[in-house]
This record gives C-alpha cells, sequence and structure tokens, in this order.
C-alpha cells in the first residue's frame, strides 16, 4: 500500500475567489473523515497552508463538494465548505455567492448537466441552505464558455458572463428573511453600548451596521480595518451577538469557534468617492447607490461575498433598514461600492401580505478552470 491517496479534483476561479471543486463520491461517506480529507487537501491547520492547496487567504480557502441532484426541481446538488486555515474546522453553514457561479460551468464540463447552446441553466441545490439558485451560463461546442467581455471588480481580464440568481434562496439558515421579526434591532454590545443593527437573512445571513455608528467614514481599505485589532474585536463581538440571537450559535465564543464565516456582518454608509485600493482607480459616488465594508472570517473582504452582495441587495429594498436608509437609487439595479470597485445586483421585490417577497436577485460573475487532476494526501 502506498503512503498517499490520491483524489480527484479542479481548481477553478469563481468571482472573486478560488476553490477546489470535488465530486461527493471521490470523498468519504463519513462525515468526520470526510473533513479530515478536506482539511489535508487544503494544508490546515497551519497558517502558510504550505503542506496542501489552500492560498492561506480566506478567499482562497474554500471547497465545493458536486454530487447528483437528490431534488426534482434540482439538476445537481452542491455543498460549499470554508476551510479555516489556522483551526481544524471546515464551516459548513453557509453558501458562498462567489464559488457558486463555478457549479454551472463544473457540472456541465464534467457532463452532469448536458449542454445546450448558448445558454445552459442550471438549477443548483446548495446542500448548505437547502436552497435552489439558477446559474445561467454561456456554452460552446458542449463546454462551458471562458471568453468574453464581462468585468468583475477585483479581477483582471473579462470572462463570459455568467447569471446567478438567489431570488429562491430568501431565509437561508433561519427560514426567515427578518429572522428577528424586526427591521431594525438595538444590540447591546459589551465594552461599546447600544447600536442599530438590521439582521437580514437571504442567500446568506447578514448584519448590517452603519459606518458612522462604529467610528468609521465607510471607505476604508482592508488593509487599514485589518490593521486595527480594537475594530476587528468589535466587529466580531457584533457578528457573534448577531450568530446567537438567530440561533446559529450559543454565544458569541461558540460563534468564533464553530460559525466563524457566517452570519457576515458589513457597515454601510451613503455614496461617497473613493479609491480602488487593488488599482488605484477613483470610484465616483455617482456611481453607486451606497458604500459597503463586508467582514468574512474575521478580516475584511478585499471585494465583495456573492451571496453578501444578494443579501445586501435585498436589504437595500426593505424598507426603513441601515442598508435602505443609505441608499440614494430606487432602480432594481442596486450598485454596491465595495474596496475593489462596484458590484451591481437585479432587484426585484414586492410588499406582501407576510411583508417583502424577493422575486429576482441576479448578479453576473465570471468563471473559469485553472487546473485539474489528482491532489495527493497522506492515507
Amino acid at each position: 500500500m502506498t503512503e498517499q491517496r490520491r483524489i480527484r479534483c479542479a481548481i477553478l476561479r469563481a468571482g472573486t475567489s478560488k476553490g477546489i471543486f470535488i465530486m461527493e463520491n471521490d470523498l468519504s461517506s463519513d462525515a468526520l473523515r470526510r473533513d479530515q480529507e478536506i482539511l489535508a487537501i487544503f494544508g490546515s491547520p497551519d497558517v502558510r497552508q504550505i503542506d496542501g492547496l489552500g492560498g492561506a487567504d480566506p478567499l482562497t480557502s474554500k471547497v465545493a463538494i458536486i454530487g447528483p441532484a437528490t431534488r426534482s426541481d434540482a439538476d445537481v446538488n452542491y455543498t460549499f465548505g470554508q476551510v479555516s486555515i489556522g483551526t481544524e474546522l471546515v464551516d459548513f453553514s453557509g453558501n458562498c455567492g462567489n464559488i457558486s457561479s463555478g457549479v454551472g460551468p463544473f457540472a456541465i464540463d464534467e457532463g452532469l448537466v448536458r449542454a445546450v447552446e448558448p445558454v445552459t441553466r442550471v438549477r443548483i441545490h446548495n446542500t448548505n441552505t437547502g436552497k435552489i439558485l439558477v446559474a445561467e451560463v454561456p456554452v460552446k461546442d458542449g463546454k462551458a464558455k471562458v471568453s468574453g467581455d464581462y468585468k468583475i471588480a477585483g479581477v483582471p481580464g473579462t470572462g463570459a458572463k455568467i447569471m446567478l440568481d438567489f431570488a429562491g434562496t430568501a431565509g437561508s439558515v433561519t427560514n426567515k428573511m427578518l429572522p428577528t421579526g424586526k427591521v431594525v434591532d438595538v444590540l447591546n454590545i459589551e465594552g461599546f453600548g447600544t447600536l442599530e443593527a438590521s439582521i437580514i437573512d437571504v442567500a446568506n445571513p447578514m448584519v448590517f451596521v452603519r459606518a458612522k455608528d462604529l467610528g468609521l467614514t465607510g471607505i476604508e481599505t482592508p488593509a487599514q480595518i485589518n490593521a486595527n485589532k480594537e475594530m476587528l474585536d468589535l466587529l466580531e463581538k457584533i457578528r457573534g451577538k448577531t450568530a446567537a440571537m438567530i440561533g446559529m450559535a450559543k454565544d458569541e465564543a461558540d460563534a468564533l469557534k464553530n460559525s466563524p464565516a457566517f452570519p457576515m456582518i458589513a457597515f454601510v454608509s451613503e455614496p461617497q468617492d473613493y479609491v480602488d485600493f487593488t488599482t488605484g482607480n477613483e470610484i465616483g459616488a455617482d456611481q453607486v447607490d451606497f458604500v459597503s465594508r463586508l467582514m468574512y472570517m474575521q478580516v475584511m473582504h478585499k471585494t465583495y461575498a456573492g451571496t453578501g452582495t444578494t443579501c445586501t441587495g435585498a436589504a437595500a429594498k426593505i424598507p426603513g433598514s441601515i442598508v435602505n436608509q443609505v441608499t440614494h437609487s430606487k432602480s432594481p439595479l442596486v450598485r454596491i461600492g465595495h474596496p475593489a470597485g462596484v458590484i451591481d445586483i437585479e432587484v426585484e421585490a414586492k410588499e406582501d401580505g407576510d411583508g417583502i417577497k424577493l422575486e429576482r436577485a441576479a448578479f453576473g460573475r465570471t468563471a473559469r478552470r485553472i487546473m485539474d487532476g489528482y491532489v495527493y494526501i497522506s492515507r
């Protein structure tokens, strides 16, 4: 018997993230053993992930497990895992919108979904949330198209535009768009005081606060926030408090230990001029409807999460929410200013007897396969 075991996988850049895509049957059916295999594949726990495929960054330490659909209204199953870098944990408590954009192309190229030109519609069952999202994937010669003229902030070059509609993901974890039943909650944060927040659950749960209430401008760069330990600690306290409020954790410590990725937290403010930290290009206040900075895995996101885009876009359409209060546009197109540019999302929502019904929440991404083959782990 050889000392190492090989596992078939592919690496895809999906949106502004990079993930390892693995077929479900190529991993152990035992959950504990499967998690150990995933950790070994990424080289975790290790801050450099030097002995695996992880990139020592939360945005490149992600796994997508793909399998046949187990629901009649889906074409494929998809399970997302956020692989911790320094701790021995794979967090399956939520989904990743950017990694989701690679699922359709992967399923088509692997023959799990029949390719239909010019666009193949892939119904994706995200097992983390039990929700269905729909990907519209350009196809050419029986494979997912890669080249195109669509540009997304935070990724060099252009690619084929993949549309993702997350309208069916409202109440992803809590089964309610407003988990607490309130548009605005008042949180009591130890060592800080009271703070107004909106807790919204679409695609993934999020908590939104005003930048000015934290003493921030709202246009800080990732480096500025990540160098401010006091602010990172405060943001984690707010996130942990929210996790406990909506039943995702017992308390703040449990949230950090067992659900470090979700819920996410963002601070928002009115439109402002700022500079894209990746290119130095100026973003004008007239190019955005508001600005937002999102925290992910206890650090500031370098761009903006896909599921975070969905939830933020939905929050902008909920009258009276923290995001709605700073939004200047009434258009269905919501333009979110993030550290590396602007991300747009088409949001159609209407009021019904139970509140707000989300009819469309779609945004564009690009994705491409970088490598496929085998990864080796110790037996």
